[in-house]
């Protein structure tokens, strides 16, 4: 055998053991973090634990006020930062609104819990938390689904399915109601004083932020094409986004629509997941999802089109800004009575 060609299988086998033993040393490193990560999430919870036995005991604010000050002063003279009264408190608290510490979730920082005490509705700090955990948000990811009332919103999503049918539902069959959004707030795209959007600049800028886009969009997810072409005969249909869902067992359709919701568009989507289960949907795949994200409603059109009791096809709202908590929490309430309208006008059965 040619000298050269030892020479190449040598290098390529180093470079194989090389790898192997990196990602064997990375994973090992990885481990480590989390369990000393969550090892100080543990004591923190201890902290706070003893501290608020500790006031209980003796009933008195002023006696418990001196007692802080104190132990803050020593833990920062011997450990340094982070030990003074306001984060001793955040410790206090985290036990109080965790009382259980076996439900807390190794995967979450110090960090993502400080944050989730930020969250007064119980149920969801809860959710927030095991989120966070299984979609491994980071801080950043998290806060950003708190600030847009991530929870509330998904909520009050396509006919009030519950986020604990959702999680109660996921050994058994899924509506895909579950998991179409309304509003999808896009404001990470800062396209809000973008003059004369079009639909084509709307569709690269959701490509160009194409994580945060998923992130948005919720859990199951995963990205297959755009501008997806279809061909029937000898013409071409164009779809703008194809996305598979991994829990639902399905690909995802979305047609982006700058202005109101038309019929037009509805027809023109339900023609789409015809032509696309025709054309590529395949035998152990569920029926197609079309999603039209629009940046207007058309209540009508919504309550007496195929939109009303389909259950292949949604239409959302997105908003290019991130309202405030007040503008967000007036949104819900719209669509809160909108629901109930439409509760009080359906035939019972």
């Amino acid at each position: 055998m040619p000298k050269e060609v030892i020479h190449i299988e040598e290098s390529l086998n180093t470079e194989t053991l090389y790898n192997s033993v990196k990602q064997i040393l990375q994973s090992a490193r990885q481990t480590a973090y989390k369990a000393v990560n969550f090892a100080m999430v543990t004591a923190y919870w201890q902290i706070g634990k003893m501290i608020t036995e500790d006031e209980l005991k003796n009933k008195r604010a002023e006696y418990g006020k001196a007692v802080l000050r104190n132990l803050a002063e020593r833990l920062t003279e011997e450990f340094g930062k982070g030990f003074d009264e306001r984060e001793l408190r955040k410790m206090c608290q985290f036990y109080r609104l965790f009382p259980i510490g076996d439900t807390l979730r190794p995967e979450l920082s110090w960090s993502h819990y400080r944050r989730l005490l930020g969250v007064e509705n119980e149920d969801a700090r809860k959710w927030y938390m095991n989120e966070a955990a299984e979609q491994v948000w980071s801080t950043r990811q998290l806060d950003r689904q708190i600030s847009t009332l991530y929870y509330e919103r998904l909520q009050l999503s396509a006919d009030k399915i519950s986020v604990k049918q959702e999680a109660d539902a996921k050994l058994q069959a899924v509506a895909p109601e579950m998991f179409i959004h309304d509003p999808v707030v896009l404001e990470f795209l800062n396209l809000k004083d973008y003059p004369a959007l079009h639909e084509s600049t709307l569709e690269q800028a959701l490509i160009d932020n194409l994580q945060t886009f998923l992130l948005e969009l919720g859990k199951g997810f995963c990205f297959v094409a755009r501008q997806k072409r279809m061909r029937y005969e000898d013409e071409d249909f164009y779809l703008d986004l194809v996305f598979y869902h991994s829990i639902l067992k399905c690909h995802v359709l979305i047609d982006l629509k700058i202005g109101k919701l038309t019929h037009g568009d509805v027809g023109q989507m339900d023609s789409y997941i015809r032509m696309f289960d025709a054309l590529y949907k395949n035998d152990d795949d569920n029926p197609t999802i079309g999603l039209i994200l629009c940046s207007q409603k058309n209540e009508a059109i919504v309550r007496y089109s195929v939109l009303n009791d389909a259950k292949q096809i949604f239409a959302s709202r997105y908003m290019l800004y991130l309202p405030t908590e007040r503008e967000l929490q007036q949104e819900l309430e719209r669509e809160q009575r909108r629901i109930n309208i439409l509760d009080t006008a359906s035939p019972k059965s």
